[in-house]
């Protein structure tokens, strides 16, 4: 094959659209985008299903005003609810409802877990040759210092609040 920069554009296109169309996926059958799947997962493994906004945004990576906007958005679904912190009069746990286990009972594995449990199979070789090749991609987007968190989606919960 004859590697070119089309070949490069083509290859770096299919990863995007790859992203969009699980996105979509996921959005339609489901009704929550990719951050609110993991976020509904990530309560889930918590002791009494439940968690502080802090510790959902440092689970995600993301900023308070784009969880804020994620919460909201489960809320208002009847997935997550709000429960008085005891410990903390004006702070408040996010817990996951009863809706919202049902959700994730049927939610498929996402195009992340997918990437996720294939790039864990890698030799260490394997693993740092990807690592260089992306951070080169990277680097030619420049694109370094964006912020991003370690998911692998294209939805409105990142975009609106950014």
């Amino acid at each position: 094959m004859d590697i070119n920069h089309p070949n490069i554009l083509t290859l770096i296109r299919k990863i995007i659209r790859s992203v969009d169309i699980d996105s979509k996926r996921i959005e339609k059958e489901f009704g929550v985008s990719i951050p609110q799947l993991l976020t509904l997962q990530f309560l889930e493994t918590q002791e009494d299903f439940k968690a502080t906004s802090t510790q959902i945004k440092n689970h995600l990576e993301l900023n308070a005003s784009t969880v804020t906007g994620i919460i909201n958005r489960l809320l208002s679904k009847g997935l997550i609810a709000k429960s008085p912190n005891p410990k903390d009069g004006r702070g408040y746990y996010i817990v996951l409802t009863a809706k919202g286990s049902q959700l994730l009972r049927k939610s498929p594995v996402t195009l992340q877990g997918k990437v996720t449990k294939k790039i864990e199979s890698l030799s260490n070789d394997e693993t740092d040759t990807l690592y260089k090749g992306v951070g080169l991609l990277i680097q030619l987007l420049e694109a370094e210092n964006l912020d991003a968190a370690p998911l692998i989606t294209l939805c409105d919960d990142l975009s609106k609040n950014q």
